[in-house]
Formats: C-alpha cells, sequence, structure tokens
C-alpha cells in the first residue's frame, strides 16, 4: 500500500477548517457550562472521518468524471495519477463510510441518552444525510458540486448543520442567534472552496463541471470572494452586538487583516499554481477566526 499516496489523498491541510464549525460550537457549549471532553472527542472524530471521507470521494468522483486531468493546475490528485486505483479509492470510500456512522452513532448514544426518540432520528438522519452529501459532491451520476451546488452545501454542513447542531448535543437547545456565528463559519468554508474553484475554473468548465466561479466567470468570483468574507465577518459582529456585554468579545477583529491578505491575494494572483498557497492560508485564517471568536466569548 501506498502510504504516501492515500496520506495524499485525505488532503489533511483541510482538516484545520473541518474542526471550526466543531469548534465554534464548543466555545459557545463552554460558554453556557455545558461543555463536555467526551462529546467533544466524539464530534471531531466523526467530523474528520465525514471530511476524509468527502476527500476520498472527491478523488474518486473527479477523476473519473473527467474533472481531474492532465490540464488540471492544482496538485495532482492520487486517483487521476493511477497511484491509487479507483477500485482501491472506492474501498476507502466505503471504509469511511463505515468508520463515520459508527463514530457519529456512538456519538448519539453519549450525547443524547436522554433524549426523546424523535429527536434522535433527526440527528440520526442528519448522519446519515452528513454522509451521502460526503460522497455526492463529485461522485454518482449526477453529483451536486457539478450542478454548482457545492457552495449551499458548505454553508449548510459546514456552517449551520456543524455549529447548531453540535451545540445541541452539548446543551441540548436550540438557541436561533447562534445562526449568525454558524454563518460566518459556512461563508469562510465556502471561501476556501471558492479558491479551489476559482483555481480550477479551466479543467472544471471544459469537463462540465458548473462550479459557481464557471458561472458567474473569474471576475466575478472575485467579487464573490470579497462577499463571502465580508459577511462572515459581519455575522460575527452582529452576534457580538446582539450579545455585548464585554469588549473581548470583538477579539476576533485581530484576524480581520488575515482575511484582507487572502481576498487582495485571490483579487491579484492571475495564475491558478498562484493561488494555492492561499487555500491553505484560508483555511488556517478560518481557523484563527473560530479560535479568538471563541476566546472572546469566554472572556
Amino acid at each position: 500500500m501506498n502510504i504516501k499516496a492515500w496520506l495524499s489523498a485525505m488532503r489533511l491541510r483541510t482538516l484545520p477548517l473541518t474542526l471550526s464549525s466543531v469548534g465554534m460550537a464548543s466555545f459557545l457549549a463552554a460558554k453556557y457550562a455545558a461543555f463536555r471532553w467526551d462529546i467533544f472527542v466524539l464530534c471531531v472524530l466523526t467530523t474528520v472521518f465525514l471530511q476524509i471521507l468527502s476527500n476520498f470521494a472527491n478523488d474518486y468522483g473527479d477523476s473519473i468524471n473527467g474533472a481531474d486531468n492532465a490540464e488540471r493546475k492544482g496538485p495532482q490528485r492520487a486517483v487521476q495519477s493511477g497511484l491509487i486505483s479507483p477500485k482501491a479509492m472506492m474501498k476507502g470510500i466505503i471504509m469511511l463510510s463505515s468508520l463515520s456512522l459508527f463514530s457519529g452513532m456512538l456519538l448519539l448514544y453519549i450525547a443524547l441518552q436522554q433524549s426523546t426518540r424523535e429527536t434522535i432520528l433527526v440527528f440520526f438522519g442528519l448522519g446519515l444525510l452528513s454522509i451521502v452529501a460526503a460522497i455526492t459532491y463529485t461522485a454518482g451520476k449526477k453529483p451536486y458540486g457539478y450542478a454548482g451546488l457545492g457552495d449551499l452545501a458548505v454553508i449548510i454542513f459546514f456552517g449551520w448543520v456543524g455549529v447548531l447542531g453540535t451545540f445541541y448535543l452539548f446543551t441540548h437547545q436550540f438557541n436561533m442567534l447562534l445562526i449568525l456565528p454558524a454563518t460566518s463559519c459556512g461563508l469562510f468554508a465556502t471561501a476556501v472552496l471558492n479558491v479551489n474553484n476559482i483555481r480550477d475554473i479551466e479543467s472544471d468548465e471544459k469537463a462540465g463541471k458548473r462550479s459557481v466561479p464557471v458561472r458567474i466567470g473569474r471576475k466575478n468570483a472575485t467579487l464573490y470572494h470579497w462577499v463571502l468574507l465580508g459577511g462572515g465577518l459581519l455575522c460575527a459582529i452582529m452576534y457580538v452586538v446582539y450579545t455585548y456585554t464585554d469588549l473581548w468579545q470583538f477579539l476576533f477583529a485581530i484576524t480581520i487583516p488575515l482575511f484582507l491578505i487572502n481576498a487582495i491575494g485571490i483579487y491579484k494572483k492571475q495564475q491558478p499554481k498562484e493561488l494555492d498557497p492561499y487555500l491553505k492560508q484560508m483555511a488556517l485564517t478560518s481557523l484563527s477566526f473560530m479560535i479568538t471568536f471563541g476566546i472572546g466569548q469566554l472572556l
């Protein structure tokens, strides 16, 4: 087994972004004195499994559907390059699906022992939907990522479901005001996807992958990127204004220069390979935002 190829296919640099929604919900739960380490660890484990599953399915699906080809400008993909066979990758997808399901069921058993059967079924359904969404983004006969719906899915699962759902597992309550920081997480995660799609705009268009940048063009996709970042920061500011008690709640403002660096870089850099560093930078900036926002809430 080519361990290096499998590690590359896992795309470990995407994991910090994955943990942003779990981290945000955990900080907010701690603010309500409801944080639990066992739930946190299982949330992290389940989320990591789902992200790796999504990365495997993306590697497999883009190779099968033609988006990964010799003209693609991003890092080499495992299936397209032949380092991992489609059959082996499919086995990896099945394994990660099983791990995600097992970890998720254990999480629900521990977190929802006192909940109603209806609540457990709702969360179990959300878990199954998350697995299906991770796989069908670029894999299957009609992958929704090829229809330009990937951005919406990211906002839903990396934002609203990730934050509000995880918060409920800690507290057993919904707080609709939390949709604001949840939307921030979702928009910043979508910004990462947007950088990726801007970089791959030419190869995606030739493969029939109608991502948002393909649909609206490179120039408008750059403006869209500014909207995503500005919208995320605006949601965070609105939440702090609504819940204001102390100036520390604006601690996340120290990450604003990082967002500006990313937005300006996406605007100025024209060559696809020049955009690669901004993928990692955007993911780490999102993580930094989550940490500073959460600390500000606790302080």
